[in-house]
């Protein structure tokens, strides 16, 4: 059986190509997965994601912000880009994209979205790049569905998953968990229940040592009925925002013992790609096709 790809045409806000924050990434990484047929099947299309989804991880009147393109300048300072049709369109939809890729994995083990891992959005607002938190959003969803009781994050993004962290602080069903750069942005971090900041220039050898303690340590302690992945790929030595030196080859051994890890304790594993920035779109698309090349393996 084919991986379950999930993808929407919105998932591309069509930024201009000068903007800081690469949004056409979205669309070429769909075309690459096509093109090397890696979606054989085509893509798995999500619903926009409700009001009242977003409101099980959102303030209300952040939500209701949003949807009308009210929100503040201050937020969207935070943010890093004005909350428009298309961009309010487009959070919406990945949150929806990162809701079904976590149903489809429910239901086959395994299952990735083309967009998400906005962590940095919190209750109150978004940051960060980030608008709605949509892997918070999605096991939000799943808990008061009563589709699981247990869900862990395994935020492998250069930044920490803060926002994701905050949602969930006082919240026992989902179990936190953030691998990142100790010197990158966020300042200051939040606490995730477990947290490993790296020293810049950490690079493959040294990475990849620290997961297996990690992924035991949070699989005794969250005893999961569904994870959602994170798999940022702003570690890479050629990011413009990361600085742990990872190679594409790194990154893959890091998705691979990730996803193996879970899926040998046959725990479902919904996979997001988090961040990646550069102004080589072709070069950045690629290295986001790396999860669902390895998740492709475990299918």
């Amino acid at each position: 059986m084919a991986l379950a790809i999930v993808h929407h045409p919105a998932f591309d806000a069509l930024f201009d190509e000068a903007h800081r924050f690469p949004m056409s990434k979205f669309t070429r990484l769909a075309e690459i997965l096509v093109e090397d047929g890696l979606a054989p099947n085509g893509f798995f299309q999500p619903i926009a994601a409700p009001e009242g989804w977003l409101e099980l991880a959102h303030d209300a009147a952040y939500v209701e912000a949003v949807l009308a393109q009210r929100v503040d300048r201050a937020t969207e300072k935070a943010i890093g880009f004005a909350v428009d049709e298309r961009v309010a369109r487009r959070s919406r939809c990945a949150t929806g994209g990162t809701v079904l890729a976590a149903r489809l994995a429910l239901e086959r083990g395994l299952a990735c979205n083309t967009a998400g891992g906005s962590h940095h959005a919190a209750r109150e607002g978004g940051a960060g790049f980030s608008v709605f938190n949509d892997v918070a959003v999605a096991a939000s969803v799943l808990v008061a569905d009563g589709e699981v009781g247990r869900v862990l994050v395994f935020d492998c993004d250069v930044h920490q998953g803060d926002g994701t962290a905050r949602i969930f602080a006082n919240d026992h069903a989902v179990f936190t968990l953030s691998i990142h750069g100790e010197r990158n942005y966020p300042h200051p971090k939040a606490a995730s229940d477990i947290d490993l900041g790296l020293p810049d220039g950490t690079g493959d050898e040294a990475y990849l040592a620290v997961l297996p303690d990690l992924l035991r340590t949070a699989f005794e302690r969250a005893r999961p009925e569904i994870v959602f992945y994170n798999a940022g790929v702003d570690p890479h030595a050629e990011d413009r925002l990361g600085r742990l030196s990872l190679s594409d080859a790194g990154l893959a051994e890091r998705d691979r013992r990730v996803i193996g890890f879970f899926r040998e304790r046959d725990v479902p594993v919904a996979g997001v790609i988090g961040g990646g920035y550069s102004r080589d779109i072709e070069a950045l698309s690629r290295r986001h096709t790396i999860l669902h090349r390895v998740a492709g393996e475990f299918a």
